[in-house]
């Protein structure tokens, strides 16, 4: 079962990047280099981030698409460091965690989640769009929802989907070297 609806996340989620996200950056930055170039970001420097570029990269995920326009998220942007840490212990100086939470539960809701999903992938390339590294973590949510919701004030009713993760990068760091290698088309595409 969960390995069907990671199956079915991932495959939406790319459905969306390809048909709905790449238009609009196309226009945003004159090409599709955000997407085509981004990476899951791993050698974050220290460095805090400007409250201008956080607003412009929640403004992002706020604009995500929703089913009939629900949009059923709230993002919970964590800059202290110690609670910070107590959810991805490895976090570099500056580095911020915006949890994305969901109505219900938030990990049964099909519907939400994919909701959810758009709105991190918009989070997630709106970062890189503006030169900073993001990630994207899934492996904390259980024990977030466990223990933490309350301290991080996540709306009543609502439970953590994912979070992004957003910081500044060692200078030279590019899409290409830092990236993990993909698959290549021939064995990830059918056309009929």
């Amino acid at each position: 079962m969960k390995h069907r609806f990671w199956n079915l996340f991932r495959s939406l989620l790319l459905f969306w990047v390809l048909f709905t996200a790449l238009p609009v950056f196309a226009q945003s930055t004159g090409g599709v280099g955000a997407i085509i170039n981004h990476h899951a970001a791993r050698n974050f420097i220290a460095g805090s981030l400007s409250r201008e570029d956080l607003d412009r990269i929640l403004h992002a995920g706020i604009r995500a698409p929703s089913a009939n326009n629900r949009q059923p998220w709230h993002f919970t942007v964590v800059q202290n460091q110690s609670l910070a840490r107590r959810i991805i212990p490895n976090l570099t100086e500056g580095n911020v965690l915006i949890v994305i939470s969901g109505e219900g539960d938030g990990v049964s809701n099909g519907r939400i989640i994919l909701d959810c999903a758009l709105a991190v992938e918009s989070l997630y390339l709106a970062a890189q769009a503006l030169g900073y590294g993001s990630r994207i973590y899934t492996g904390p949510i259980e024990a977030l929802n466990r223990s933490l919701k309350g301290e991080l004030g996540l709306p009543q009713g609502h439970s953590a989907v994912a979070i992004v993760r957003v910081g500044r990068l060692a200078p030279g760091t590019d899409g290409v070297s830092a990236a993990s290698s993909r698959r290549e088309a021939a064995g990830t595409v059918t056309w009929k």
